[in-house]
């Protein structure tokens, strides 16, 4: 964990019973959105940033952010999990759905290595990505996601560790092979599931 700076925590509270199960193993709930980043913050204008589908697809795809944000939106409710162990109960985005995404590309692998703006990587199933549990995020609670927390658009995976939710993202490239994202090739689990607990290789 080397490299992260990090503020905004708020300190563990007791969760209410009728939130607890909400919680995965070894997860403490946070009423604060902690700052944890790999590297310095880039500074992406909307101007600039765009989003491509690529790799093993029939079609590869790619949308300025005027494009972005003609396509459909959703709000996504939803906690998220670190693997600092915090948690954050009943959050929300708002975004597009990445089944809206691949299908204008017509994926024809079964593995995606997603990457940002500054470098950053991390690989994803496609089963991951699909069926309602994946989205790109443009908005947090009602305002443009603040540049921090991965604005202007960052992927929302929520049913995986965090670092799975890649910030600044910039593109989803199609595989035919898993291969290691930073994180994942640095100790991090090649899943993430917090249910689980895989945090790390050999969990």
């Amino acid at each position: 964990m080397g490299g992260f700076v990090s503020r905004g925590f708020s300190g563990r509270r007791r969760v209410p019973d009728e939130l607890a199960a909400r919680l995965p193993p070894g997860q403490y709930a946070e009423t604060g959105f902690p700052v944890l980043t790999a590297g310095p913050t880039p500074r992406v204008e909307t101007g600039e940033w765009s989003f491509a589908v690529d790799g093993m697809v029939a079609t590869a795809r790619q949308w300025t952010w005027q494009e972005f944000a003609q396509l459909q939106f959703e709000e996504v409710p939803c906690d998220i999990h670190c693997v600092t162990k915090w948690s954050k109960l009943g959050t929300s985005f708002r975004g597009v759905s990445m089944d809206t995404l691949l299908a204008a590309a017509e994926p024809m692998a079964d593995f995606a290595m997603v990457s940002s703006y500054g470098g950053y990587t991390t690989n994803l199933a496609l089963a991951d990505l699909t069926g309602g549990k994946a989205w790109v995020v443009t908005e947090h609670e009602g305002a443009p996601l603040p540049r921090e927390h991965g604005g202007p658009a960052r992927l929302l995976v929520p049913h995986l560790y965090f670092w799975k939710s890649a910030k600044w993202v910039t593109g989803v490239r199609l595989m035919d092979h898993d291969e290691p994202g930073f994180w994942e090739s640095n100790g991090y689990h090649n899943r993430g599931d917090p249910w689980q607990e895989q945090r790390y290789w050999n969990d």
